[in-house]
């Protein structure tokens, strides 16, 4: 049991730690405040709310001052990445509001769609004149047309080819046309033929429920007259996304592991799961943290709407094929098991280890700390 005397230095002690956390919040706000001064900046020079490499640096130095001051480096990185991303998120909702071009209308094809009501508030809110083309405004086509500025075309990859061809000769010269679609060579190669002025590609990576495209990442396939188009790309900038510039054939080999295979496999998984009759809540009573992790991932994909995956799974013969290689590579492992042959497994594991590389490393620092922060909330 305490002292009075102890009783009174516990009490000082914790007096002074309360004064500690109030000069932290008072710092904050005053950190705030100059981030405030940041963005005005920004906002006048049209400058992007992301800084990687700045971030980067920042973190780095913390991380040796805190190192320095017998602090755990991981424990400062993760406090002032969630100031970071705190900070991002305010300097985008009020950079948001900024148009790089102003006094330009939009066109969105597709407007009612998913990704459409998303680019269509985001252009809304930050002020330029936004119109909506659907399925049943193809009479009014020429009227919607008449001098806009950007066109954007955001409807099912099936539909996009064909209402690319149906909308170029009704463009002003100098429009820029865009897609959304996450196919991007025969949207480019239609868009290039259809509009004899500005095209680029675009694909955001990243669905419409996204709150914010504070790093979002947006593929950017050039088509003509880069200049041209450059603002549309400056106001993604603003707006928080992450560029990346890539071709229309690199980029659909990409997508054809990191979205279709991906994809399918998830699928194939909980359509097993789902024929076996698992019982889920039962198998997570038992689970540990990456099992909840890549269940969360299967439970995620069934939560949403299938058009949109058999869009993605089924877009190209090429894709199928690919698709097909995969499930026989599964059946290859039949051997493996059939004979009962560890030795065999445990060979082809370490190959498989080899040829992933440091990556391994990586995937493993960023897993923990994904399933770190699972099992706090669980």
């Amino acid at each position: 049991m305490l002292t009075k005397e102890g009783e009174s230095a516990l009490l000082d002690l914790r007096q002074d730690i309360d004064r500690i956390d109030q000069t932290i919040i008072s710092l904050l706000a005053e950190r705030k405040n100059r981030v405030s001064q940041v963005v005005e900046l920004k906002k006048k020079y049209s400058l992007p709310v992301h800084h990687p490499a700045r971030e980067e640096d920042m973190l780095s130095s913390l991380r040796k001052q805190a190192a320095g001051a017998d602090i755990d480096p991981d424990h400062v990185e993760d406090l002032f990445r969630g100031i970071l991303k705190e900070s991002r998120r305010s300097q985008t909702l009020r950079i948001a509001r900024k148009a790089v071009r102003p006094d330009t209308t939009v066109l969105l094809v597709g407007a009612d769609g998913g990704m459409g009501m998303y680019f269509r508030k985001w252009f809304l809110d930050a002020g330029y004149t936004v119109r909506g083309l659907e399925k049943t405004d193809w009479h009014r086509v020429g009227e919607l047309c008449d001098g806009i500025g950007l066109a954007v075309i955001s409807v099912p990859i099936g539909a996009t080819v064909p209402v690319i061809e149906r909308l170029g000769p009704h463009l002003p010269p100098d429009c820029v046309l865009a897609d959304l679609t996450s196919i991007k060579s025969p949207p480019l190669a239609a868009m290039l033929s259809s509009h004899s002025g500005p095209v680029v590609g675009l694909h955001p990576l990243f669905g419409p429920t996204t709150s914010t495209m504070d790093k979002q990442t947006v593929a950017v396939t050039p088509g003509r007259h880069s200049a041209d188009y450059q603002w549309v790309l400056d106001q993604l900038a603003v707006w928080g996304a992450v560029l990346v510039e890539t071709g229309a054939d690199v980029h659909d080999k990409i997508m054809d592991i990191v979205q279709a295979l991906r994809h399918f496999a998830t699928f194939s998984f909980g359509r097993f799961l789902s024929r076996k009759g698992i019982d889920l809540q039962q198998s997570l009573e038992f689970s540990s943290p990456i099992y909840r992790l890549e269940l969360g991932m299967v439970g995620r994909l069934f939560a949403q709407d299938p058009a949109l995956y058999s869009e993605i799974i089924f877009a190209t013969p090429q894709r199928r094929a690919l698709l097909k290689e995969f499930i026989s590579s599964l059946a290859e492992n039949m051997e493996l098991l059939e004979g009962e042959d560890k030795e065999a497994f445990n060979g082809q594991f370490r190959k498989i280890a080899e040829w992933f590389g440091p990556f391994s490393d990586q995937a493993m620092r960023e897993s923990t700390y994904l399933i770190d922060k699972l099992a706090e909330r669980f």
